[in-house]
Parts: C-alpha cells; sequence; structure tokens
C-alpha cells in the first residue's frame, strides 16, 4: 500500500530544496503566503504545497509583470 500522506520538512531544508533564500521563506510562511506548521519553534513546511505556491506567485508575475527592483 503506498503512503500518500504530506512530508513535512524544516523550513531550512525546504529552501535549500525550493532554492529560495531561509529568510525569504521564512517570511512568506509567516505572512501566510506560503503553508505551514508549527511543531514547537521549529517552523516545518509541505514541499509539494510550497512548490505549488511558488509556481502559482511565478506564473501570475509572468502574466501581469513582475515589479521593477528599486
Amino acid at each position: 500500500m503506498e503512503d500518500n500522506r504530506p512530508t513535512f520538512v524544516p523550513l531550512s531544508q525546504a529552501a535549500a530544496a525550493l532554492g529560495v533564500p531561509r529568510a525569504w521563506l521564512r517570511r512568506e510562511v509567516c505572512a501566510g503566503r506560503v503553508p505551514a506548521i508549527l511543531v514547537g519553534r521549529r517552523w516545518m513546511v509541505n514541499l509539494d504545497n510550497a512548490r505549488g505556491v511558488i509556481l502559482h506567485r511565478a506564473q501570475r508575475h509572468d502574466a501581469v509583470g513582475v515589479r521593477d527592483a528599486q
């Protein structure tokens, strides 16, 4: 039987796997833009969900244009 339960990893491991800075991912999690759960004092991130959110945001920015860097 296949185990389809989500796999959660620590925020730092998720950031490395997603290729984004840890501080950026933490801000996104704390702002509620990337789903995560707090286990004790440690944020745990579901990689599949986080990847989907980031991909969705990237596609949305491609459609409307990315803000100019200041």
